[in-house]
C-alpha cells in the first residue's frame, strides 16, 4: 500500500485527486503502478486502478489478470469495480472508504450483484487514515 500511496502523493503534486493504485503479480513483484490522471490526459475514465489495469495487461500479455492483487488508496468507483470483475484480478487492498462515489462496499456494490462476472477477495482500511488525510487535505486546498 505505500507504493499506492506514492503514486497519490505524485497525483496531489500533478493537481489530481489523490489517488494511487498498484497490481501486484502472484510473485509478490509489482507489475503497474498508477496514479490518478485524469486532468492531465482529460479522460474521465483515467482513473488510478483503470491506468493501473491497463498497464498490467500490457506488460502481462493478457485481458486477465489471474492471481494478480490490486491494492489502491480509495475503494473503486463502479466503473473501476466492474473493470475488476473483467480483469479477474484476485484480492484488492483498499485504504478509505467512498460513501459517496465507492462502487465495492457503497453505492451498488458491484461484486454483491447476481450478474458480477467475477468477485474478488475485498480487504478494506488498509493505511485508511493516511490514504483518507491525503483525500481531505487536497480537497481542503481547493474549498
Amino acid at each position: 500500500m505505500e507504493l499506492a500511496l506514492a503514486q497519490a502523493r505524485a497525483a496531489a503534486e500533478r493537481g489530481e485527486v489523490p489517488i494511487g493504485a498498484v497490481i501486484v503479480g502472484p510473485d509478490g513483484t509489482v507489475v503497474a503502478a498508477a496514479g490518478n490522471r485524469t486532468e492531465e490526459d482529460r479522460d474521465p475514465t483515467a482513473h488510478a486502478e483503470m491506468l493501473a489495469i491497463r498497464a498490467a495487461a500490457r506488460k502481462l500479455g493478457s485481458a486477465r489478470l489471474v492471481d494478480c492483487d490490486l491494492h489502491v488508496t480509495l475503494e473503486p468507483c463502479p466503473m473501476c469495480a466492474q473493470a475488476i470483475s473483467f480483469a479477474r484480478l484476485r484480492r484488492v487492498y483498499y485504504g478509505a472508504g467512498d460513501p459517496k462515489g465507492g462502487g465495492v462496499e457503497h453505492g451498488p456494490r458491484i461484486f454483491a450483484q447476481p450478474t458480477c462476472h467475477h468477485r474478488p477477495e475485498i480487504y478494506p482500511g488498509i493505511a485508511e487514515r493516511e490514504a483518507g488525510d491525503l483525500l481531505r487535505t487536497f480537497f481542503k486546498e481547493r474549498r
